[in-house]
């Protein structure tokens, strides 16, 4: 099977919900070899496959979290997207991985930055607690240079605030004053997304 028919076989399989258990043997054997293309897409199925079914990927963790030290960016992305959607699956599941996805809000990679928010937006629906006492993280990507990455800082606020209002009441200010001052339009209405959001909650 030629590259390009491997990565047409994963593109069907994405949309095959019934295979997915059945198929990460061989999602996690890809993972070992290949090219970056094919890595990444196993990774992201991975990730898909353990939100909805969490035991089914718990042996291969490890190894998802091992693309965390990557130095393509594309595997780092996808690697921390992955452990985001196993982690709303079951927090408990990569639990051990938690304090170390924290250092990715500085990634020199914009797109690695963007996805660590995402990932923690989707830990965050399963397990809000988990970021008590580590919002300045998040506060730090409402001024980050790259437009992508403030345009979903707010979001994580939005997330935790409609779940732990408490964590994001010493920043309401910070997202006001970023709704009124930042130039990016998507940003200044997340922002206030996120205040109403825990607003309506406090």
């Amino acid at each position: 099977m030629t590259e390009s028919e491997l990565y047409g076989e994963l593109v069907r399989l994405a949309d095959d919900k019934g295979r997915w258990e059945e198929s990460v043997p061989l999602l996690s054997s890809l993972l070992s070899g290949g090219s970056v293309k094919i890595r990444a897409k196993a990774l992201w199925l991975l990730g898909e496959i353990g939100l909805l079914y969490p035991g089914a990927v718990k042996g291969d963790i490890a190894k998802i979290a091992s693309f965390l030290e990557s130095g393509v960016p594309l595997l780092r992305e996808r690697a921390l997207n992955a452990l985001g959607r196993i982690g709303r699956g079951s927090f408990d599941a990569v639990r051990p991985y938690f304090g170390g996805l924290l250092r990715f809000a500085s990634d020199p990679e914009p797109k690695v930055r963007l996805s660590f928010i995402w990932a923690s937006e989707n830990i965050a629906s399963a397990a809000p607690g988990a970021y008590d006492g580590l919002m300045e993280v998040f506060a730090g990507l409402l001024s980050d240079p790259d437009d992508r990455v403030r345009m979903e800082a707010p979001e994580i606020f939005r997330v935790i605030g409609n779940r732990r209002p408490e964590s994001v009441a010493p920043y309401l200010e910070r997202l006001r004053r970023t709704a009124e001052t930042d130039g990016n339009r998507v940003v200044r209405i997340h922002c206030l997304g996120a205040v109403r959001a825990a607003e309506n909650r406090i």
